[in-house]
């Protein structure tokens, strides 16, 4: 799951939902697991995910200006302008696809604070897998 977590937070394209769909309804599924599995699920996702994220945080830190200017595509110009809008808040929204990426390359790129960075990620990747094993839960529990 970690990996899986960690790949799809990166610029490789990966779906984390998919495996921890899987593990999660194994889990609620099996009535010897315990409701500690499933927060240790979310734990590991959220962990790969966010180390996923801060790679690319810190991939953006390399990347010159010239890069952002030369490039014309609507995603980036619309990161970017959420992120100099926003601020780091914008890193709650990580998990979304394409944007998300984007908001943590450019979050390096600006030179937000690595720690806050972080936080924010981290909160909106556990915020993600938090109602995703709420969705499981409704349909499978």
């Amino acid at each position: 799951m970690f990996l899986s977590a960690f790949i799809s937070a990166t610029i490789f394209p990966a779906n984390s939902e998919i495996i921890f769909t899987s593990f999660a309804s194994a889990n609620l599924l099996n009535p010897l697991s315990h409701f500690s599995d499933l927060f240790f699920l979310v734990i590991i996702a959220t962990l790969g995910n966010t180390l996923g994220s801060l790679t690319v945080y810190w991939l953006g830190k390399f990347i010159p200006s010239v890069k952002f200017k030369q490039n014309s595509s609507y995603p980036i110009h619309l990161a970017l302008g959420y992120s100099q809008k926003y601020g780091i808040w914008c890193l709650l929204f990580s998990w979304l696809p394409i944007i998300g990426d984007l908001f943590c390359g450019i979050a390096g790129w600006l030179g937000f604070h690595f720690w806050k960075s972080a936080l924010f990620i981290a909160m909106g990747k556990a915020a993600r897998y938090s109602l995703l094993l709420w969705g499981i839960y409704a349909v499978v529990g």
